[in-house]
């Protein structure tokens, strides 16, 4: 079932996310919520989803950076940006451990704020220790785009959003991003602008 994704200023997005309690994990309308949330985010698409942002304030996001997302860029910008597909992955009650400082600048978008991409400076490495979808633990050890990825989605557990640690001067629409930044490398995106 497709979920209703929330846009920024609804309150839901800036509360902090309850974790799960082990026994809801298991629970049919969680594994509902799951299999709901993955196709949300395919129909967005998108990469990433956390439960805020369908309305549920509660420690739960998923990702998947499938191939076809990639097929619009060149080698050269995706080992830019570190990225390649990703496997479907549910993250409960994450904690996430930076294991670089916030220098890796790219732009971000986020389906709660339609429309709308800006760069944003996140840590090139990170581990992120969660429960699966079954209440498995689970280590995860990423960089790159999945790093990216994981930070974004994780800050919504906590009523963060990207344009919280945005450079403000990069916001743009998706049309101007696409029609002037895209093709660009992030050194010269910061060249060019004010």
């Amino acid at each position: 079932m497709i979920l209703k994704i929330r846009a920024a200023g609804d309150p839901v997005l800036r509360q902090r996310a309850r974790p799960l309690r082990q026994e809801e994990i298991l629970l049919p309308s969680t594994q509902e919520l799951i299999a709901s949330m993955r196709e949300t985010m395919h129909d967005a698409p998108g990469v990433g989803l956390a439960a805020p942002q369908v309305g549920l304030p509660m420690q739960l996001a998923v990702i998947e950076d499938r191939e076809e997302y990639m097929k619009d860029f060149t080698k050269e910008m995706l080992a830019e940006r570190e990225r390649k597909p990703v496997a479907f992955e549910v993250l409960i009650n994450p904690v996430l451990t930076l294991e670089s400082t916030p220098e890796i600048e790219f732009f971000e978008g986020c389906l709660s704020l339609p429309g709308l991409v800006a760069l944003v400076p996140r840590a090139r490495k990170v581990k992120v220790e969660c429960l699966d979808a079954q209440g498995k633990p689970r280590v995860i050890r990423a960089s790159g785009w999945h790093a990216r990825i994981l930070q974004h989605e994780i800050d919504h557990l906590s009523g963060g959003l990207y344009v919280d640690k945005m450079q403000s001067v990069s916001l743009c629409s998706l049309e101007n991003f696409n029609r002037h930044w895209k093709g660009k490398s992030i050194p010269e995106v910061k060249r060019l602008l004010p």
